[in-house]
Order: C-alpha cells, then sequence, then structure tokens
C-alpha cells in the first residue's frame, strides 16, 4: 500500500440528500479476496445472492466517521433480508488504528484492509468515503461518493433486496 493515498485525494464531505440507486448501465463487479483483522477471507463472489455495499472508508476521513451510524442501523434492519455491507478501509496504518476503531464504533459488518489493486479494480476514485451496490446477481448497481445519511443509504440498497 506505498501510495494508496494517492488515489484519495480528497475525503468527501458531501450528504446525499437525493441518491439515484441505478447507474445508466449495470456492470459486473470486480471480485476481490481481503482479509479481516481476525484472518478470515471475504470474498465478493462467495456473496452471491445477497445485496452487497462495498464501502470504502478511513478512520480518519470525517466523512465516512459520519456516515457509519446510519449504515450500522440499515444493516441491522435488512441483514436478515439478504443485505450484507463489506467496509474496506484504506487506512495505511492497517489494523493498528482500524481494529480500535471498529471496537470503539461497534461495526459488526465485515471490514477487511484494501489494497491499491481493489481501488483500481473499482475505477480509482479519487475520494472516500466511496460506495458501491452489488446485486444478487453480482452486478454494481449503485454508486456514491459521499457521506449518505441513513435515510440516503437505506434508499440506495432497499430497490435490491
Amino acid at each position: 500500500m506505498k501510495s494508496l493515498m494517492s488515489y484519495l485525494l480528497l475525503a468527501a464531505v458531501v450528504v446525499a440528500a437525493d441518491v439515484s440507486p441505478a447507474p445508466a448501465r449495470e456492470k459486473p463487479a470486480p471480485n476481490f479476496s481481503l482479509k479481516t483483522a481476525a484472518g478470515q477471507t471475504v470474498e465478493l463472489k462467495k456473496l452471491a445472492g445477497k445485496v452487497v455495499v462495498v464501502n470504502f472508508w478511513a478512520t480518519w476521513c470525517g466523512p465516512c466517521r459520519m456516515e457509519i451510524p446510519g449504515m450500522l442501523d440499515v444493516y441491522k434492519k435488512y441483514k436478515g433480508k439478504g443485505l450484507e455491507i463489506v467496509g474496506v478501509s484504506l487506512d495505511q496504518k492497517g489494523w493498528s488504528v482500524v481494529t480500535p476503531y471498529v471496537e470503539k464504533t461497534k461495526i459488526d459488518y465485515p471490514i477487511v484492509l484494501g489494497t491499491e489493486q481493489v481501488v483500481s479494480d473499482y475505477g480509482n476514485f479519487q475520494a472516500i468515503p466511496t460506495t458501491f451496490v452489488v446485486d444478487k446477481k453480482g452486478n454494481i448497481v449503485g454508486e456514491h461518493t459521499g457521506s449518505m445519511s441513513k435515510e440516503a443509504f437505506e434508499k440506495l440498497v432497499v430497490p435490491y433486496l
């Protein structure tokens, strides 16, 4: 992760009021296989059949921290209906900063450490948080850069459940 920060020129402060759920064209989501702090592998293709939110974030990113409580609420509400969230941390200091933050915030969805390859595969976005919604068939059907309110996040994912 020598220059992951070069991909992240800014943390997007925009809070979404109205989020459109679908881009013009669906495209297959790039697969990834990344490890959690406990050493478990999270592989996107193994989550087929669920609506998966891939959220790129970092502990130092204010807008990322702002949206997490709403994401947790939506996850709790819809997890039993097929929603999965994978938080992809882009913290260069790795688990030494991510693990304490996850424990303090009580994040109960899988958190993995991102790589330059994953950022590249997802389009070399330039700001975080950046969130992708992957439908049950493995296609990217939504994308948003910037912090989202709980309501905007729910509006983005619910149509695909």
